[in-house]
């Protein structure tokens, strides 16, 4: 895979000879400086503790001895477990829960997000916002660097249309730039980087995406999906095998940024996330912070499928690593983005029916690199939006288990966007897990009702998925929506909009269901649920106390609660209280 010899350009583009474990530093962190606890004894008191084990779901203390759970039940019987100098935390009547995991969450974009600038609803609500910000950054960038930016969402712009290159060229014609839209899947460029990377008004469309023209056939400046990858500087070339946000931009340090996210996202209780698109670009940083000893969380990686035939090459496939680092499914593509518009529906959608929808793949094509992956042991998990896309994705993973059969294959379903009830049941009996981000539903849930009508109500059936025998997972999406599990799982509960309203009100989730779905069934997903997900003897400790009661909490006031205190390996890397001091 070539992975030594890229390794030093995708970690980072800083001048050579520079270590880039050089700023940041161990992973033991108070808050976010020195780690507490750590491989001692340790028991957690006066807590309401939910535990995720339903043979045991609920007590009040946790003893921990070095990085395992050792005992959960009464604190009588857990200060019985541990040591008499065992360090005692006090949870002050706080709900105490498994670390909480994000089964598909891109955290290295996502750090990059963090340190780009923010064109997200309600900052960027118009072209002039949009102008503005990316002029206020332009002003503090050496003329010639790249800046990006991410979170458009034009359709909350009052006529609700795209800004063209024309619009970031207002903002500077002395820098590259480049915009991308909430989804992920789309680029908006300006024109000094269309001149840099050689697109001229000749450029042809490549396969699974597009190069957006206005009236006169003139490029706008929007590329869509795999157009990304021709327009960006990227890393590397990955065709047609999904959207190309694998960049490199120069004076930027990767483990750096890697490591400021860590703190953000154990902030907000996460102790395990999966990134969903991992490149040889990607596995080198996450291998480079593991070095650094800044990987705080545990990081399950699913190589985007351009690099089936490398791993094919050196007999690998997942699940391959240790419990901080390890290579999970491989990531596919199945059709484009529902927020962007180009979801592949049966029946076109939006407000005009302007929607048709794309995909990467034609569906023999899908079907033959599902196959592939599976025969080569792989667990998949494919993208997949709208209804016509679903059944082509479906299609592909019956075919793949017909060929080669075998058991608890785990295959997943990216997103799970709008399955027929018929392909929820098809779901069921495939024994495929739908990887769901109901945060959707809060930030684009406005705009789904009037582009999809009542089909918008039935957007993530997570209630149907479960009352069919099906496992779903909560996850965000990050950088896509906010990675603050707290918000997703409120999300899951409320299915309402930004606006307040209603959508498909009869799919909610209750608390525990929600919570299930973001620890035990997320260790599921990942193939982790042996060591993490769950309260139980013999489990890593991994541990999340949030500052309040969430079964006394509405969603509204689950949405709003900080994080008390975070705990990883039985080591206190957040704790609420030490930083407000």
């Amino acid at each position: 895979m070539r992975l030594e010899s890229d390794q030093a350009s995708a970690v980072d583009s800083r001048e050579p000879g520079t270590d880039p474990c050089a700023k940041v530093t161990g992973v033991g962190s108070r808050g976010v400086g020195e780690g507490t606890d750590g491989m001692g004894d340790l028991v957690v008191v006066n807590g309401q503790v939910w535990t995720g084990n339903p043979a045991n779901p609920r007590a009040s203390a946790v003893a921990i001895s070095g990085n395992r759970i050792r005992h959960v039940g009464t604190e009588a019987e857990a200060r019985g477990e541990v040591s008499r100098d065992a360090t005692v935390i006090d949870a002050g009547g706080r709900t105490v829960l498994p670390g909480l995991i994000d089964a598909h969450n891109h955290f290295l974009s996502t750090a990059e997000a963090l340190a780009s600038v923010n064109a997200r609803y309600p900052t960027v609500a118009s072209r002039e916002d949009l102008i503005r910000v990316v002029g206020d950054w332009a002003e503090m960038t050496p003329p010639g660097r790249w800046i990006r930016a991410f979170g458009l969402d034009w359709a909350k712009f009052p006529d609700g249309r795209p800004p063209t290159q024309r619009d970031l060229d207002e903002a500077t014609m002395g820098h590259p730039v480049v915009v991308y839209h909430v989804s992920g899947h789309h680029a908006l460029v300006n024109s000094y980087a269309m001149r840099e990377r050689g697109i001229a008004e000749d450029a042809r469309d490549p396969a699974g995406g597009a190069f957006l023209r206005d009236a006169a056939g003139q490029l706008t400046g929007l590329c869509l999906d795999s157009a990304t990858d021709l327009i960006l500087p990227v890393a590397l070339d990955i065709g047609c095998h999904g959207p190309n946000f694998h960049t490199i931009l120069p004076g930027e340090d990767s483990v750096a940024l890697l490591d400021a996210a860590s703190r953000a996202y154990l902030q907000a209780g996460l102790t395990t996330v999966c990134d969903p698109q991992v490149t040889r670009r990607e596995l080198a940083v996450y291998r480079e912070a593991h070095r650094c000893g800044v990987l705080r969380l545990r990081t399950v990686m699913m190589p985007l499928s351009n690099h089936l035939e490398e791993y094919a090459a050196i007999g690998l496939a997942g699940p391959f690593g240790d419990d901080r680092l390890r290579i999970g499914a491989l990531k596919l593509y199945a059709d484009g983005t529902l927020i962007g518009g180009t979801a592949w529906f049966a029946e076109p959608y939006g407000e005009h029916g302007e929607f048709t929808g794309s995909t990467y793949w034609r569906p023999e094509q899908l079907r033959d690199l599902v196959v592939r992956a599976h025969r080569d042991g792989w667990q998949v998990g494919i993208h997949t939006q709208g209804d016509r896309a679903m059944g082509m994705t479906l299609d592909a993973i019956e075919a793949a288990l017909r060929a080669a059969p075998r058991l608890d294959t785990r295959h997943r379903i990216e997103h799970c966007g709008y399955p027929t009830p018929a392909q929820v049941r098809r779901i069921a009996d495939l024994g495929i897990i739908p990887v769901n981000q109901p945060n959707f539903l809060v930030d684009s849930g406005d705009d789904f009702l009037a582009r999809l009508g009542e089909r918008a109500h039935r957007l993530q059936p997570m209630r149907e998925e479960l009352d069919a025998g099906v496992r779903p997972v909560l996850s965000s999406d990050a950088f896509v929506s906010s990675f603050r599990p707290l918000a997703t799982i409120a999300a899951a509960m409320l299915r309402r909009t930004r606006g307040g309203v209603p959508i498909g009100e009869e799919q909610k989730l209750t608390l525990d269901e929600a919570l299930r779905a973001h620890t035990i069934d997320a260790a599921h997903s990942i193939r982790m649920e042996d060591r993490i997900g769950s309260l139980e003897p013999g489990k890593l400790a991994d541990v999340t106390i949030v500052d309040g009661n969430l079964e006394a909490a509405t969603p509204e006031e689950i949405d709003a609660m900080p994080v008390w205190l975070t705990m990883l390996d039985g080591e206190t890397l957040w704790r609420l209280e030490e930083m407000a001091t």
